[in-house]
């Protein structure tokens, strides 16, 4: 109790709370509709979108890299996140005056030039912000949990209000992302990590942390162990084809239930926003969980919840059913992302944690992505939703039973 009235007096907690319910609202707004939109309104084939969601991973790839490398230097500096949120306000001009006219006009130069912006933004931006506040969170005393519930409770009111505007024009979503990536820069602006600390005279004495910066080379000597690369191999066999699934298949496959688009988008809309709200509400429960059972265990149990998400949607074809399905990611994300974060502070230097978080987790997902969107798409294309979900499912198996006996079950924290 007394942990909880702490962190509620705690200013960097609601500061960061700030950060992540508007970063999550704003790519929301554009992000939750974005396949259904490329197929339906720009009108791309499988393949096609395959090729966008490549390109768009190859680049945040790039970004990741560059973003955990030089966050791990600031550590709480904020040059990164100030360049980040500039590109998010720029995300409804783009959107509309640049991206949409070039997939229309020269597909290969639309996906060239939208990938790097949407990167830049947030699809790499999710990563550095995540990793950001779960620095802030270890070094200001507060639960990183507690913090990310906000961003799910953003994404979820973002998307209620994008099921029902997209269903009139797709640019209110665009110009909307914008003006809550405005909220979120001047958040930034104002932001200033401190922890108050008790001194002699009985007055509180506000601080700045300082914490111990690593070297390039302490850095670059995560690539040379072994358990990092293990942990990779997990991460690319699970979550790479899980995002496959949820982020270029799902929306299209839900929609498809449907006789008209219109009602498609705003059922989804619906459901997508009660779905994070349940989500937002297991950021909280989490912790718990992972603290009893141990990061490597929770791991294992995210990744059944995929399993079962990807194999009963290949089986099902009752629309409720299916929404029902779709719910279970508000149990596997929390799961996954927050006990890759324990995962990670267990096994690993916790000062390398934006590298670590972005290189390890991230970018080798996304590295998965782009190697298999394009064959994922061209195997829908051939053979349908049922089968490739089922080939998605089984090879998500395969790799957790591997996992079982590869990643690391270490339970105390490397504070190196």
């Amino acid at each position: 109790m007394k942990m909880n009235i702490d962190m509620i007096k705690n200013k960097n907690y609601w500061f960061s709370s700030g950060y992540l319910i508007t970063f999550y609202a704003a790519w929301s707004l554009w992000w939750s509709f974005y396949a259904i939109w490329l197929k339906s309104k720009i009108g791309l084939s499988g393949e096609q979108l395959g090729v966008v969601y490549a390109a768009n991973s190859a680049a945040a790839m790039f970004f990741m890299i560059f973003y955990g490398i030089i966050q791990d230097k600031l550590q709480i500096g904020k040059a990164v996140v100030t360049f980040q949120s500039i590109m998010m306000i720029l995300i409804g001009p783009f959107l509309i005056y640049v991206y949409e006219p070039l997939l229309r006009q020269d597909f290969i130069l639309g996906v060239c030039i939208g990938a790097p912006v949407l990167s830049a933004g947030f699809i790499s931006g999710s990563a550095l912000i995540d990793s950001f506040i779960e620095r802030i969170s270890r070094l200001c005393n507060f639960e990183f949990g507690p913090a990310r519930f906000w961003g799910s409770f953003g994404y979820a009111a973002a998307t209620f209000v994008a099921g029902i505007s997209f269903g009139i024009d797709p640019h209110i979503n665009f110009w909307l992302a914008s003006g809550v990536a405005a909220i979120y820069f001047i958040i930034n602006l104002f932001f200033k990590p401190t922890q108050k600390l008790s001194v002699s005279n009985n007055k509180p004495q506000i601080i700045v942390p300082k914490p111990n910066i690593p070297t390039i080379s302490e850095i670059l000597s995560l690539f040379a162990l072994r358990k990092f690369w293990l942990f990779v191999v997990f991460i690319i066999g699970t979550f790479s084809f899980y995002t496959i699934y949820d982020q270029q298949l799902f929306p299209n496959f839900y929609t498809s239930f449907f006789e008209k688009e219109e009602t498609g988008y705003k059922i989804y809309g619906y459901l997508n926003s009660f779905q994070v709200f349940l989500e937002a509400s297991c950021m909280i429960i989490a912790p718990y969980f992972i603290n009893k059972l141990g990061a490597k265990k929770s791991l294992l149990v995210a990744a059944l919840v995929m399993i079962c998400r990807i194999g009963l949607s290949a089986s099902l074809d009752n629309v409720y059913l299916v929404s029902l399905v779709k719910l279970f990611h508000a149990i596997e994300i929390p799961l996954f992302i927050l006990a890759m974060f324990k995962y990670i502070v267990a096994n690993f230097d916790t000062r390398l944690s934006a590298t670590l978080y972005l290189v390890g987790f991230n970018i080798s997902s996304n590295l998965g992505v782009i190697v298999l969107s394009k064959p994922v798409g061209k195997l829908f294309d051939n053979h349908g939703y049922s089968t490739t979900f089922y080939i998605l499912a089984s090879i998500v198996l395969i790799i957790s039973c591997i996992a079982i006996f590869t990643l690391s079950d270490n339970k105390q924290a490397n504070n190196q």
